[in-house]
């Protein structure tokens, strides 16, 4: 089923075309990696897809609805880590996570139950007593982490979701997103290839606004012409085609 669809979506900033034409869907059950250098418009999709902004063209459809037309109705859906991952740091744990758990719109024995089992999921049972601004980063990314499960949506947006974590949190990371996607869609941004390759079902590559391509790895690898090529050397290859014969 598909649960996230983008159908030739535009942003402008100003003049600034941050993001042109991107079209792509992702299914439930599957986790797709979306790859790019910084500023090529990972986050500005993911905005939108968030119904924090609104496209200059195209549409957007999360489970159905378009972000544009019911977008309350979408945020229901969806759980959301932005890049820059928002917390009160003033607050302890434990009680930031009932606040958000509370705007979800979660109560008494429905919130408690919730509670605990993303404490359990993200790994919090050891901090939940101390403030948020105490935590490490990568502990301060799995508080962000749990406020955007704690109403168990069935669409994950994670934007630099591994951003502070040391190497075992990585992969203890990328062994809950499979996880996670048993029965959800997953749409990560990163600009740290290795967890796309690591992670992901499907890719997307983006650069300077556009889509370079999407699909699985082995089949995008194939038809570069590159059929042994990692993400990296493919990456690279559709940035160096892209920018054409003038730039090499």
């Amino acid at each position: 089923m598909t649960m996230i669809a983008v159908e030739s979506v535009t942003r402008y900033y100003g003049a600034l075309k941050a993001v042109d034409a991107v079209s792509f869907g992702v299914e439930r059950g599957e986790v797709v990696g979306f790859v790019g250098p910084n500023g090529a418009g990972k986050s500005t999709v993911l905005k939108m897809l968030s119904t924090f902004l609104l496209p200059s063209s195209g549409r957007i459809l999360v489970d159905g609805l378009d972000t544009a037309l019911q977008s309350l109705e979408v945020r229901r859906r969806i759980g959301y880590l932005s890049g820059d991952t928002p917390l009160y740091l003033d607050m302890r744990v434990d009680k930031f996570l009932r606040f958000v758990g509370r705007a979800r719109g979660l109560r008494g024995a429905d919130l408690a139950g919730h509670l605990e089992r993303t404490v359990q999921t993200c790994g919090l049972q050891g901090v939940l007593l101390q403030r948020v601004g105490q935590c490490s980063t990568g502990y301060r990314q799995r508080i962000g982490l749990a406020s955007a499960l704690i109403h168990d949506p069935p669409i994950l947006l994670l934007d630099e979701p591994t951003h502070g974590f040391d190497p075992m949190q990585v992969m203890a990371f990328r062994q809950l997103l499979r996880e996670l996607s048993r029965d959800r869609a997953v749409l990560f941004s990163t600009h740290i290839i290795a967890d796309v390759e690591a992670s992901s079902d499907r890719v997307l590559i983006i650069h300077q606004g556009r889509l370079l391509a999407q699909g699985r790895l082995p089949d995008l690898a194939a038809a570069s012409g590159r059929p042994q090529a990692g993400l990296e050397e493919l990456f690279a290859h559709l940035v160096q085609t892209s920018r054409g014969p003038d730039h090499a």
